[in-house]
Parts: structure tokens; C-alpha cells; sequence
């Protein structure tokens, strides 16, 4: 199933913004700073990226309902194992 590119590049976009939050992170604890920033960027990183999953994911679902011939294939458990995993 190919990914709408409209939608990947919105998460693509969001991916970038993670990279450069969690290069950020990066250079703070090699600068040694604080653990309180250090923290708020880290959980900044994980949610951009936890986002990125989800959109991907519902792309993918919105894709797969929106043609018939796909419905038949779609396979809950392997839905529910790719939700869970970004939990």
C-alpha cells in the first residue's frame, strides 16, 4: 500500500522538526546543562515522533477503507500491534 504523499509530507516535515529537537538534546547534555530542559526537550522528541506514527498509521487506514478491494484485506491485529507498539 503506498502512503498518500500529501499527508508524508506533513510527517516527514514533523520528523525534521524531531531531528533537529532531538540534535538539540544532544548538544545539551554534551554542553552539560540542566535536567529540567534537558527533559522537556527529550518529551518534546517523543511526542513529535509518536505523532508521526499515529499520522502514518491512520493514513494508512484511511487509505486502506477508502478502497473497496482493500477492505477485505484489512487485517485488525496487525492494525492493533503497529497502535500499540507507539504506545
Amino acid at each position: 500500500m503506498d502512503l498518500d504523499p500529501s499527508e508524508m509530507s506533513k510527517v516527514v516535515n514533523r520528523l525534521k522538526r524531531a531531528q533537529g529537537q532531538l540534535a538539540a538534546v544532544v548538544r545539551m547534555l554534551e554542553e552539560g546543562q540542566d535536567c529540567e530542559p534537558v527533559v522537556t526537550q527529550l518529551s518534546a522528541v517523543s511526542k513529535a515522533l509518536d505523532r508521526a506514527g499515529f499520522a502514518i498509521i491512520a493514513s494508512g487506514m484511511k487509505q486502506c477503507l477508502s478502497d473497496p478491494d482493500n477492505v477485505d484485506t484489512l487485517d485488525v491485529d496487525k492494525l492493533q500491534k503497529l497502535f500499540l507498539s507507539l504506545a
